[in-house]
């Protein structure tokens, strides 16, 4: 296997709800809902950096692809990282995401390891952290 990832998918229990929150509320650009003409096949695609794609897909469809049982979902168990290229834009970040309709659940703030973030859930509790490392240049 070669160190790549492509597409992380999202589970979410409403597509809808998730699309706005990407979409208008984060400013993620998509072509919205496709694949709706296939059974459980409706799934949102988001263009990332570096050819990464986000993908948003109901949580039961999910489970029944991957062959799965639908279990409760839990917030602890992954972050996903957006780095940006300042503290002024995790700040920036982090209220972009509150005003969507994000729950804060750590302020941005310095961190141990000589960098600033802050962590937000999403409205289906998938965790992000926005996040500026002094070791680290970002492309913005």
């Amino acid at each position: 296997m070669k160190p790549r990832i492509k597409v992380i998918t999202l589970g979410v229990a409403d597509l809808e709800r998730a699309l706005v929150f990407y979409r208008d509320g984060l400013g993620l650009p998509t072509e919205g809902i496709i694949g709706t003409e296939f059974e459980d096949g409706a799934v949102v695609f988001f263009n990332m950096n570096n050819g990464l794609i986000l993908a948003l897909y109901p949580r039961p469809a999910l489970a029944k692809d991957a062959n799965i049982s639908l279990d409760s979902p839990s917030s602890s168990e992954i972050s996903i990282g957006h780095v940006v290229g300042s503290k002024e834009k995790v700040d920036a970040i982090m209220q972009l995401a509150k005003k969507a309709g994000a729950k804060v659940t750590d302020a941005a703030r310095d961190r141990f390891w000589g960098g600033y973030s802050g962590y937000f859930q999403d409205p289906d509790g998938h965790l992000w952290e926005i996040a500026w490392n002094p070791a680290w240049e970002v492309e913005d």
